[in-house]
């Protein structure tokens, strides 16, 4: 059976809309009641969004009438749930969070006792007893806060960062208005970083509100105007992160997961000697992992992707251009807090904005909207493969259909950005007349 309610990352929706209080308590029971066992222990834990506190005690009335004990661990990044897996031994973790976008939205990402985010075969099952009748619990649970869970995860950071010396180090950080806002600029402080903050006065409806790492530009101009040597921006769950050098340039994932990629291969602790990263990465990234003689495993768009890559190559780092970068060696998710300090820990008291870990191409991303998709992509199939050829071993050519939007996007990379421009041009005229 397909799917219904989950999608890529969790169940997503308006909140109070698609996402109501109803269906969060029988999702909570639901995935109670598949984990068997007496009593399955189940965190939860969430961000800043108004109505993160309605679905969390929805969801611990459906774990806790499944027999279930929900801990509520009150306001962390995403990170944190496999993290507190690991210590506590919960049986699973629910996180109340839609990452990135506005406040009216939100969601459930559930993961399971090994620490992964739960298997399509396993949301199947949750989503068959959804549609079964709830029945009667044998017993009725209990429902608690769990103390101590920031310090759970700082404490993580802190043996992880141990030896990471930030002391003169000045950093501007941007926290969303969300999930890191306490955390962040903690843990940099207490690695020895003075710390300035933006996006740190959550009040339930400004996460990712003009901040955060989907509105870099904003850290970019007050990192310069600051005179800040570094800054980094999380997006409102904590699981991504940009940064942004002391000139105001914006330094994305793929420049960071190659950074720490030749740091982890100098230190000897590169599993595998390879990467995980998405069809996206920029074409820089896999010409300079080449030259370092660096596997790069390849995998579709989603950090499930990279996850899985990583676990089937026995890899230790991956991630996307966006900058959810995963590193198993820290955790089994991405971790902007953790990124951002993997990055100084690879820059060993470097300037960023002196980065010399691979050279970008130039990029250009169209997306066309179509009336038919599939005619589109037919009629570009051919122009798309001559012009990877002209392109072949200097860059790169990407046309891919959307697969939510009637959308198809071109992605050109080339050493010059007037044969990328000249290049994505012809394509996109391609699919804009076949496409309708």
């Amino acid at each position: 059976m397909a799917r219904q309610l989950f999608g890529t990352d969790g169940v997503r929706g308006v909140a109070g809309e698609q996402l109501t209080a109803e269906l969060a308590l029988a999702l909570g029971r639901a995935a109670t009641g598949e984990c068997g066992g007496e009593r399955p222990s189940v965190l939860v834990i969430r961000d800043t969004r108004e109505s993160g506190e309605m679905l969390e005690a929805a969801l611990a009335a459906g774990i806790s009438s499944a027999g279930g004990e929900a801990l509520l661990g009150g306001v962390l990044p995403t990170p944190a749930a496999p993290l507190l897996i690991d210590r506590y031994g919960f049986d699973l973790a629910a996180v109340v969070s839609a990452s990135h976008n506005p406040y009216r939205d939100n969601g459930i990402k559930l993961f399971g006792a090994d620490g992964y985010k739960l298997t399509d075969a396993r949301e199947e099952a949750i989503e068959v007893r959804l549609g079964a009748s709830a029945g009667r619990s044998p017993a009725i649970g209990r429902v608690r806060a769990l103390r101590g869970t920031r310090e759970d995860y700082l404490r993580a950071l802190d043996a992880r960062f141990a030896d990471l010396d930030l002391a003169g180090l000045d950093v501007l950080l941007d926290c969303a208005n969300g999930a890191t806002y306490r955390v962040a600029p903690e843990i940099f402080r207490r690695r020895g970083a003075r710390v300035t903050t933006i996006g740190c006065e959550p009040d339930g409806r400004n996460i990712n509100d003009g901040v955060g790492s989907t509105h870099i530009d904003s850290l970019a101009g007050a990192v310069v105007a600051g005179g800040h040597d570094i800054g980094f921006a999380f997006d409102g769950d904590g699981d991504r992160v940009l940064a942004v050098d002391r000139r105001g340039a914006i330094v994305d994932g793929d420049e960071l997961i190659a950074l720490a990629a030749l740091h982890l291969r100098r230190c000897g602790r590169l599993s595998g000697n390879g990467v995980a990263v998405t069809v996206m990465t920029n074409y820089g990234f896999h010409s300079a992992m080449r030259e370092a003689s660096i596997d790069v495993a390849t995998t579709g768009v989603g950090d499930r992707y990279v996850l899985e890559a990583l676990r089937e190559r026995g890899f230790t780092l991956g991630g996307e251009q966006s900058g959810h970068i995963i590193d198993m060696g820290f955790v089994p998710s991405g971790d902007g807090v953790a990124s951002a300090l993997l990055t100084l820990e690879a820059l060993a008291g470097e300037d960023l904005a002196e980065r010399h870990a691979m050279r970008k191409l130039p990029q250009r991303l169209v997306n066309c909207r179509v009336a038919d998709r599939d005619a589109a992509m037919t009629a570009v199939v051919a122009a798309a493969e001559a012009e990877n050829a002209v392109l072949e071993g200097r860059g790169r050519v990407l046309v891919r259909p959307s697969g939510t939007e009637q959308l198809v996007r071109v992605m050109v990379e080339a050493p010059d950005g007037a044969e990328c421009d000249a290049a994505c041009a012809r394509l996109v005229a391609i699919v804009e007349a076949a496409g309708g």
